[in-house]
């Protein structure tokens, strides 16, 4: 429809920019001015900034192509919709994990199951694939799991129920191709987890006690084929033994490859794509409220076996039911709390300075040149161990680095043993990075270029004296972002989840990352989506009972899981897909092209004939 210019085209772009963005979106329906108008890009830009309180320093996403289809992408490609519901579990679920094709998903409960999961059916909706109870192996539960490189195995990592109500944890390795059982290796602590080093391999844990709040954490590395090829081949080796102080141990292992960076997902530099920094500094002070929008209405060694876990483990059976068991393990924090029952102020002191002491005599220098931000020209690729750690208090504030080499990630070489002829008795960490809080979750990008860490932080300036006495934590959660490539923190903390329980009760969150977005869930009943550009927060996902687990599909992610105590996985998916899902198909055109023609050509004749024409 034409209309006459009663207004020239900027009167009409004042208007709109007084507009929500839903009117001028109508408005354009009008005519073919105001159409053009409302499609112009310095009113999507204004309307952008204002809808979203996105900082003006902030540039537009790299990849955008006009900021109308920014604000689209960000108000219509946000998994936010709810479509499914899944209720085959009966307890708590856990953790969620993708395979890397997308193709499959695995859940972990307090149900004791593992259960796999078809996200490729025709008719969009998922199903259960696989059921296995853990129970046989005398597990307590099952808490995580994740598919290695070639999504041909899954790791399943758990709690297992000992001798005299003892419980450390256990990892089993199951095939992808019959679902049989290929391996069993014990981890303690259980909140370990364990991981994949590669498609053959996974790291294990092992904790020792060394005195009241001292003690020594073994990371192996294991084949995931335990078969007896031959007494002289290893099926595990030692990969690092590192001191631990003050009651911490290292929890929440993971592997990040970080290749050469050349060309990331996502750049979270801002100042490397925009020269405002200065207006970037002038929003740096001032805290970050985020906003919530509103997108529905458009052994000492290796030889040590069950026994010594069984006189470790004189403490109390996890309960399986109801609240969380505290992150801080059963074998580890209330081990120390029982033994320091007896002990005085000065005797902790003592130990402290002694472990210090043996922990500077006995332990590897570090090699500078296993870590440091990577330089322009470094075409390197990397493997670092993550984990949880800490040096002033039980709870896990501290994020260790280690390096493993390209000649560590086998179990060939020198048999077991051989190595303590070393001199060295611990391995240094390469870096250290205090989140100051006590840390409760921890996920990679998709290029591992980022590490995104949930932490709940201390009071600004607390003083630790007591390492049996952490500072409070916040119920506010603090979404942390580190740069690998750097060894940095970039941005400010993205905030919008809570969580309420206390230090020695905390568990982990898992929160997960795509390409474009991070997700994580809360102690509120809620999960939460975040844009990693603009660090905003754009949606909130609804459960009964706290969110344990978030995972975005690796080949969609418009498509993303959430777990929760209430027994439930809830699917969630974009409000594109779920228009183009209801969508009915349009019929299908005739592809005869000559036979189409024939019978055009008939009827033509026919209608000349009728007519009286030749």
């Amino acid at each position: 429809m034409d209309c006459d210019p009663a207004l020239p085209d900027s009167l009409v772009l004042e208007i709109f920019l007084h507009l929500p963005h839903d009117a001028v979106l109508n408005a354009g329906l009008t005519c073919r001015q105001w159409l053009a108008v409302s499609r112009d890009e310095f009113l999507w830009r204004e309307l952008f900034y204002s809808y979203y309180r996105i900082p003006r320093s902030v540039p537009r996403h790299p990849a955008a192509v006009s900021w109308f289809r920014e604000f689209k992408r960000l108000f219509d490609c946000i998994p936010c919709e709810e479509v499914q519901t899944l209720t085959e579990h009966h307890d708590q679920v856990l953790h969620l994990a993708f395979s890397h094709r997308g193709h499959r998903f695995s859940s972990c409960s307090k149900d004791c199951t593992v259960k796999l999961w078809d996200t490729e059916r025709p008719d969009g909706t998922i199903s259960l694939v696989h059921s296995c109870s853990m129970r046989q192996f005398n597990w307590g539960y099952t808490q995580f799991s994740q598919f290695n490189a070639d999504d041909s195995l899954l790791l399943v990592s758990g709690v297992y129920l000992g001798t005299h109500h003892s419980s450390s944890g256990e990892i089993a390795v199951i095939s992808m191709d019959n679902y049989t059982l290929l391996s069993r290796v014990r981890n303690k602590p259980y909140d370990v987890f364990g991981c994949w080093l590669n498609e053959t391999h996974l790291i294990s844990g092992k904790l020792h006690w060394i005195g009241n709040m001292t003690s020594c954490s073994v990371l192996w590395l294991n084949k995931a084929f335990q078969d007896i090829e031959s007494e002289n081949v290893n099926v595990v080796k030692r990969l690092f033994k590192i001191q631990n102080v003050n009651a911490s141990t290292i929890r929440t292992v993971m592997v990040a490859h970080c290749r050469r960076h050349d060309n990331p997902d996502l750049l979270l530099d801002y100042e490397a794509q925009s020269q405002a920094r200065a207006g970037a500094q002038s929003h740096k002070g001032h805290q970050h409220q985020p906003l919530l929008f509103d997108l529905g209405s458009t052994e000492y060694e290796e030889e040590e076996d069950e026994d010594e876990d069984d006189d470790d483990d004189n403490h109390k059976a996890p309960k399986l039911l109801g609240a969380h068991l505290p992150q801080a393990t059963i074998s580890g924090l209330d081990h120390v709390k029982q033994s320091c029952q007896n002990v005085g102020t000065t005797e902790r002191v003592i130990e402290a300075t002694v472990a210090r002491m043996m922990g500077r005599a006995h332990t590897k220098a570090p090699d500078p040149t296993h870590m440091g931000p990577s330089s322009p020209g470094d075409d390197e690729d990397k493997t670092y161990l993550l984990f949880t750690t800490g040096s002033l208090t039980y709870s896990p504030h501290q994020i260790g680095i280690k390096r493993i080499m390209p000649e560590q990630m086998t179990t060939c070489g020198p048999v077991l043993g051989e190595e303590r002829s070393s001199d060295e008795f611990f391995d240094s960490l390469d870096h250290v990075i205090d989140i100051h809080g006590h840390i409760i979750g921890m996920g990679l990008s998709p290029d591992h270029r980022y590490l995104y860490v949930n932490s709940r932080a201390w009071p600004a300036g607390c003083v630790i004296s007591d390492p049996m006495s952490p500072p409070p934590i916040a119920e506010e959660i603090d979404l942390h972002v580190i740069d690998l490539k750097s060894l940095r923190e970039e941005r400010r903390s993205l905030r919008a989840h809570r969580a309420f329980t206390p230090n020695d009760e905390c568990f982990f969150i898992f929160l997960d990352v795509s390409r474009d977005f991070v997700a994580s869930g809360a102690e509120d009943k809620h999960g939460y989506i975040w844009d990693r550009h603009y660090n905003i927060c754009l949606a909130r996902l609804a459960h009964d009972d706290v969110v344990n687990s978030v995972a975005f599909s690796p080949a969609d992610q418009e498509l993303l899981l959430s777990a929760s105590d209430d027994s439930t996985i809830k699917v969630w998916r974009s409000p594109r897909m779920v228009r183009l899902a209801q969508t009915p198909a349009h019929p299908q055109r005739p592809r005869n092209l000559l036979s189409s023609w024939l019978f055009r050509s008939k009827n033509a004749t026919c209608t000349n004939s009728v007519n009286g024409k030749p």
